[in-house]
């Protein structure tokens, strides 16, 4: 999985140290659009596969069901990126204040783990998307 281009840190988005070197967290957009351009089809990609190869109606039904269990994910993922991302900035704020010395803490692993989660949720979202666009015969066997 390729997650991102390596930024001004030397880590990618989804290693706690780009957060911790003062990387700045990915908008939702940016996301989406590293997980289509990636090429990347998530870890559910064999699920998805057995059942693209289903014959119709079957097919089109499991598709819709995982897309819906993948939104589901996505919003909460995205609820908790946000609360991981207001926690980065909080504590990158005192940690300015009090000039220590840097160490990797939870709320940089919080928000490269959640940035992977929303990255696998979008990669799965445009592969369901790109399959349920195309409907089989409904006599394919």
């Amino acid at each position: 999985m390729i997650i991102s281009e390596m930024g001004e840190t030397g880590y990618r988005k989804g290693h706690p140290w780009y957060y911790l070197l003062g990387g700045k967290p990915a908008k939702l957009k940016e996301i989406q659009e590293e997980a289509r351009a990636s090429g990347y089809r998530g870890f559910m990609a064999d699920q998805i596969d057995k059942a693209d190869q289903m014959p119709e109606p079957k097919r089109s039904q499991a598709l819709r069901k995982y897309r819906k269990q993948v939104t589901a994910e996505l919003s909460h993922d995205v609820r908790i990126y946000r609360v991981a991302v207001r926690d980065l900035h909080r504590y990158q704020a005192e940690q300015k204040e009090e000039q220590q010395e840097r160490h990797c803490h939870d709320v940089h692993v919080a928000v490269s783990l959640k940035y992977c989660h929303l990255y696998d949720d979008f990669a799965h979202l445009h592969v369901l998307d790109d399959l349920l666009e195309k409907q089989r015969d409904l006599f394919d066997i």
